[in-house]
């Protein structure tokens, strides 16, 4: 197994043992750190991130300098930011949508997420498209309500109605709801069990580049990764477990290793422990 050109020592070593190149798929969130704590996670973890979620509303009620601190931090790093559905759905009924859309754009964000899972209901999907991408804002839209319990199986098929006309709209992902608990809510039941019939009906339909699974806390995690493999997408994921979750992806967790779908895989090569640090230390030469 050839080592990259340019590998440092530790993304050498993940080669050598068969670890493969993995575009990010997790969508960690801020639900409210300090500017210098994303900071660090960032250096430590941008890498990882498929996009950064300002959770709610705290973006908004934080000193706008430290908001505008964090975006400016990701920016730095490449990775994109999505704000929150549910100050979108707040603006919506209070109806100053527009004026929300104008300080999304303002801050610098990237995208961001609808839905209809507490306070909005019956969105017009194209005007709304419309509207953030004349701002320059990317739409996702959220699947699933807050308060209704886990999915029926006339509850997925309206939602699936849904993520279709959203898409068509112009809507880039779905994201399917799970709160903070992953319990009694979307593809989880009271006891946190994920129905696997009705994820890979959502994997079917919309394919697992286009839809997102919220999985806030280590049961939900692991057992999406498990059933899907290193390719799905999950979000809500907090940031000092974000670590956590790709090395699980990764087959690198004693709890992921024997499972096929997430095993490092590939011929081992003969190159030593010490042929990978002569590697690293010719590469800072």
């Amino acid at each position: 197994m050839a080592i990259p050109a340019g590998a440092s020592g530790t993304e050498a070593y993940l080669r050598l043992i068969g670890v493969p190149e993995i575009a990010p798929a997790t969508s960690p969130f801020d639900p409210g750190y300090d500017p210098a704590t994303l900071e660090s996670h960032l250096d430590q973890s941008a890498h990882l991130i498929s996009i950064l979620k300002l959770s709610m509303a705290t973006w908004i009620v934080a000193d706008e300098a430290s908001s505008r601190r964090k975006v400016a931090a990701a920016k730095k790093h490449g990775v994109p930011i999505v704000t929150g559905g549910g100050p979108f759905e707040i603006a919506v009924d209070r109806g100053h949508l527009p004026a929300y859309l104008d300080v999304c754009a303002d801050i610098g964000v990237d995208r961001i997420e609808c839905g209809e899972g507490f306070a909005a209901s019956a969105l017009d999907a194209k005007e709304i498209v419309r509207l953030a991408s004349a701002r320059g804002l990317e739409v996702q839209f959220e699947l699933g309500e807050k308060n209704a319990g886990p999915f029926t199986g006339g509850a997925l098929r309206s939602w699936i109605d849904a993520g279709q006309r959203w898409l068509a709209a112009g809507a880039v992902q779905l994201v399917i709801e799970a709160r903070e608990s992953a319990r009694g809510i979307g593809l989880f039941d009271e006891q946190g069990r994920l129905n696997a019939r009705f994820a890979d009906e959502l994997a079917k339909t919309f394919g697992l580049k286009t839809v997102v699974f919220e999985a806030p806390i280590k049961p939900s995690q692991f057992a999406l990764l498990d059933h899907f493999g290193r390719e799905v997408h999950l979000s809500n994921v907090r940031l000092e477990e974000l670590l956590r979750v790709e090395i699980y992806r990764r087959g690198l967790h004693a709890d992921a290793y024997n499972n096929p779908k997430l095993k490092p895989s590939g011929a081992m090569a003969r190159t030593t422990i010490a042929g990978v640090r002569k590697h690293a230390a010719q590469r800072c030469h």
